[in-house]
């Protein structure tokens, strides 16, 4: 299967998530191909992060991630190598959709921050590129300039 097109910024979208709340609790399904776009290849969460420390720093080749913030809020931002988009979680009835070819950056705002992750493919290291200057170069993107010149 060829590898999917590079994707913009703008193809990473906030998803809401039905949310069924009775008196003794709220239901949030999330079903493969309905509230998460793509067939669930692998399932995981990350928690036990010190605020303000940062996770992820990497893109996928091929991989959908959706990202959903369970507990606390995390801050994501991604990244096309031209520019970049942030997107705060702070709810479970919504997730953040992050298609393949986006650098993504998560910035724990808690230690009791709880991110979910929902991908469409188990785990393939050779998926990753976790090189910010791979990540430009597989982009095809020349490295921009510090402020400062």
């Amino acid at each position: 299967m060829p590898a999917p097109a590079p994707q913009r910024v703008t193809s990473a979208a906030i998803v809401k998530f039905r949310a069924f709340e009775e008196e003794n609790g709220t239901l949030v399904p999330l079903t493969a191909l309905k509230e998460i776009p793509f067939p669930i290849g692998r399932i995981f969460y990350v928690y036990g992060v010190a605020a303000g420390d940062i996770r992820g720093e990497h893109a996928h080749r091929e991989c959908h991630q959706m990202l959903v913030c369970l507990r606390g809020i995390c801050e994501i931002t991604v990244d096309d190598g031209t520019e970049t988009r942030s997107f705060a979680l702070d709810s479970p009835k919504q997730g953040l959709h992050v298609p393949p070819t986006l650098w993504a950056t998560q910035r724990y705002g808690s230690r009791d921050t709880v991110l979910l992750v929902v991908t469409d493919q188990p785990y393939n290291e050779a998926d990753y590129l976790r090189d910010y200057d791979a990540f430009l170069a597989f982009r095809g993107v020349a490295r921009r300039r510090a402020a400062n010149g």
